[in-house]
């Protein structure tokens, strides 16, 4: 055995080595952790329409600038509960030309992490306007817009839904209606919620009430409960209703002298953030888009926390709600 001489040995050996360390420290050990990974009690899998939109991700490149892998650091705790590999069990194949699993998690974090984006933006109405042109609902957006999954509205959509674009980006007629593959992607979207893991950490909502904005604990003082509905408010409300309170026009109604805010008895302020609403008319606007309800996903505390952040921000100066407030609206249920 002469590699100075044979340069087909040489080769070979070189060629057979990096086979068998692929097997050794990547191949098998992969095989081992998807076939011994169970899913979490509480994880259903997709369904065939979140599927597509599974495929939509992939095809659009989404994977190049998000991650579905939140890190055990503080800087993520935005995004939700550290990953666990049981989140990514029930990702199969996604055909037999691509016999492994999409590539979700991803390396370059250009934007948000994804894994529980279902749970931090659950406004489908959200998700389609970030789609169309970002910038219509994220000023300072770097997002591409993804116009050709939409199409003009014409009046004959049938059950698709209709957006509503805000002036500045709107076509034409003002109104747009997800494609197929828009409506698989907002649907693959919405399907993102982390399932709790008992000391893996808290949800977004959880951990938004424990740290500040650069993720240290914060003991909660009589000082500190304003800022503490301020970035409940900015972690939850703040995508749709602007920074700023004066939401988007035609489709996520102001908070700033809002009426509904400033009413003397928060009982209904209360109820809309408990369970949601759609079809109102504020102020004299109908606002057709819906509005999802915390009521799963925030405490007394926390809801209370942002009723009072809004009921005495830009402007606003209305009595505040208690905790136990909250509590008695949530008992009474939806009505």
């Amino acid at each position: 055995m002469n590699f100075h001489r044979n340069h087909w040995l040489l080769l070979g050996t070189i060629f057979f080595g990096f086979i068998g360390l692929a097997f050794i420290i990547a191949i098998l050990p992969a095989q081992w952790m998807q076939q011994n990974t169970e899913p979490l009690p509480e994880a259903e899998p997709l369904s065939d329409l979140e599927q597509r939109g599974l495929e939509v991700y992939i095809a659009e490149g989404c994977v190049a600038c998000h991650t579905q892998q939140v890190r055990p650091l503080p800087m993520d705790q935005p995004w939700g509960r550290p990953t666990a590999a049981a989140d990514y069990a029930l990702l199969g194949p996604m055909d037999v030309w691509r016999p492994y699993s999409p590539a979700v998690l991803g390396s370059a974090r250009t934007g948000p992490d994804l894994s529980n984006i279902g749970a931090r933006q659950s406004s489908e109405t959200w998700q389609y306007l970030h789609l169309y042109n970002p910038r219509a609902v994220v000023k300072d957006s770097i997002m591409p817009a993804y116009p050709w999954l939409f199409e003009p509205a014409t009046g004959t959509e049938g059950d698709a839904p209709v957006v509503t674009i805000p002036e500045a980006y709107a076509p034409e007629d003002g109104k747009v209606v997800p494609t197929e593959q828009g409506q698989a992607l907002v649907a693959y979207l919405l399907a993102l919620r982390q399932i709790p893991i008992e000391g893996a950490g808290g949800t977004t909502q959880e951990a938004s009430a424990e740290t500040d904005q650069k993720g240290v604990p914060a003991e909660e003082s009589e000082g500190q409960a304003g800022a503490k509905g301020d970035t409940l408010y900015a972690n939850n409300c703040a995508s749709c209703h602007q920074a700023n309170g004066q939401g988007l026009p035609g489709t996520f109604p102001p908070l700033a002298g809002n009426s509904l805010v400033l009413a003397e008895d928060p009982g209904e302020h209360i109820d809309t953030i408990l369970h949601g609403a759609q079809g109102r008319t504020i102020d004299g606007t109908e606002y057709a888009s819906p509005m999802p309800g915390f009521a799963d996903q925030l405490d007394d505390d926390q809801i209370a926390a942002i009723v009072n952040h809004e009921r005495t921000s830009w402007g606003n100066d209305a009595p505040a709600a208690t905790a136990e407030d909250v509590a008695g609206r949530r008992e009474a249920g939806e009505k």
